[in-house]
């Protein structure tokens, strides 16, 4: 056996069928008594790209379910924002539609001390970094093109949507694995990232500024084998979450599953890929504990008990 602490799940948007841009405050209770059964502790519902007023109505949402939580299920810790505020050249499955300039007056209209991370495009940036860092909120880069990460401490999902490694100039890939400073989101399903560019990320990037993400959809550890998502209907294809287009949504895996994957594949040592799903994120938050995770010689949860 193999004890761990709880982890935590920064980025995700839903699991067992729950899609948090379309869900009921019961829902997100069901979603955090069910996380509990997969070792986390704290999770933070993420809301996309969509209209102001529905981004609103989420967040009011997420509050509500936050005031109804108990003990004996996974926290909400808060919520971390993926748009509307990114780059449109890089959207993603994000509609372009609904993408909003970084202007505090817009922020302003969807604002809660509940807003925990937003993922933007630092490359736009018309006075909301600063706003936000005044506020003690965590800014993601994300959703661009962004080369300069002076202003931010993390990257969302490390190398999807933003950037690419370039061996002739600087961009936001290489920008986050030199600097010390910055933490980085990555989605270490081994298909949204190669085998062989996690060796590459764990041998450059410091492993105490991994932050282990699932990065999950309403059709993780679901049935379904699809689900509308972001307006468009996302397809599970033998574990791999697309549209029609074949564009990469999400992922169907939780990250316990993460976890086991690269401790399965010899990528990180189990206590290593813990580190990065749970220590690092604990203390990156200042959040509390209230799980041991036990972990048997299959990289598997055996039994997970409060504390």
């Amino acid at each position: 056996m193999f004890i761990s602490k709880g982890l935590v799940e920064q980025h995700i948007h839903g699991a067992f069928g729950i899609d948090f841009m379309n869900c009921t405050v019961d829902d997100l209770l069901f979603v955090s008594t069910k996380l509990v059964q997969y070792g986390v502790t704290a999770y933070f519902p993420t809301i996309m790209t969509d209209d102001i007023d529905v981004i609103k109505e989420r967040i009011f949402i997420v509050k509500q379910a936050m005031a109804k939580q108990t003990k004996n299920s996974a926290q909400i810790a808060g919520i971390h924002l993926e748009g509307p505020f990114i780059n449109p050249d890089k959207a993603g499955i994000h509609e372009v539609c609904y993408i909003q300039p970084l202007n505090v007056d817009i922020y302003k209209k969807i604002e809660d001390e509940i807003i925990k991370i937003v993922t933007l495009a630092p490359e736009l940036d018309n006075g909301l970094i600063d706003y936000l860092k005044s506020k003690n909120v965590k800014i993601s880069a994300g959703h661009c093109f962004a080369t300069d990460l002076t202003n931010v401490v993390q990257v969302t999902h490390l190398y999807n949507a933003m950037g690419a490694f370039s061996h002739r100039g600087n961009s936001t890939v290489v920008a986050s694995l030199i600097n010390d400073d910055i933490y980085s989101e990555i989605i270490a399903d081994s298909m949204h990232v190669s085998d062989d560019v996690l060796k590459l990320t764990f041998r450059q990037k410091s492993l105490d500024k991994i932050l282990l993400i699932s990065d999950a959809l309403p059709l993780a550890h679901s049935e379904k084998m699809q689900h509308t998502f972001a307006g468009q209907v996302i397809y599970n294809k033998n574990g791999k979450l697309v549209n029609e287009q074949g564009i990469f949504a999400g992922s169907s895996l939780l990250l316990c599953d993460i976890v086991k994957n690269l401790a399965d594949k010899n990528l990180l040592k189990l206590e290593d890929a813990l580190c990065c799903a749970s220590s690092n994120q604990l203390k990156y938050h200042n959040l509390n504990n209230n799980l041991k995770v036990s972990w048997n010689s299959c990289n598997q949860i055996e039994k997970v008990e409060f504390i």
